[in-house]
């Protein structure tokens, strides 16, 4: 008996010790400051822009979630257009982003400089909360800036080319100020 009593405070000593990690680990999901002596993020640039929101993936298990909660799939320019954007499918999964429309109002090659794959980490409490109320159609303003996350033996890195295309050309971004310029209704 003495065994089973010591063994479940063990267990659940052990369970909080877990707990308070994984809390500490994912500080900056929730937009405050790292404070793992083995995370660091780094301002690459400032960035900010309009964007139509094509989709949003929220993560929860993945290295990565423990910085960026949510994935924004979206567009700007020509294909924020609300004419040109409806027409535009998405997929995204496992950090990655397919997407399609049948008829391309532009070239290929422009039209791929049009869509990303955003990776979202919230700069403070505040924005943690609101990047999640993001529906697609959407029109956002997102200011803030690119970065680069360190933790252990990751380095994650932005883009910071706005016509790359393929792995590794989604912005990692810190956004500070979300606004919205239209919403969905419903």
């Amino acid at each position: 008996m003495i065994r089973a009593i010591l063994f479940s405070t063990l267990l659940a000593a052990s369970m909080l010790q877990v707990s308070a990690s994984a809390s500490v680990d994912h500080n900056i999901s929730k937009g405050l400051a790292p404070v793992s002596k083995d995370q660091s993020i780094k301002k690459l640039q400032s960035f900010k822009g309009d964007f139509r929101i094509l989709g949003s993936k929220i993560y929860t298990s993945d290295e990565q979630a423990k910085f960026s909660p949510i994935d924004y799939a979206v567009s700007w320019g020509l294909f924020a257009e609300p004419e040109i954007a409806r027409h535009i499918s998405v997929n995204q999964y496992d950090r990655y982003l397919n997407w399609k429309i049948d008829r391309l109002p532009v070239p290929k090659e422009q039209a791929m400089q049009m869509v990303s794959n955003m990776h979202i980490i919230p700069a403070n409490p505040k924005i943690a909360k609101q990047i999640k109320n993001v529906k697609r159609g959407d029109l956002v303003r997102l200011k803030g800036e690119l970065v680069e996350i360190k933790d252990k033996n990751l380095v994650w890195t932005s883009s910071l080319v706005p016509t790359d295309t393929g792995d590794g050309a989604c912005e990692l971004f810190r956004v500070s100020s979300i606004e919205w310029i239209e919403r969905v209704k419903g």
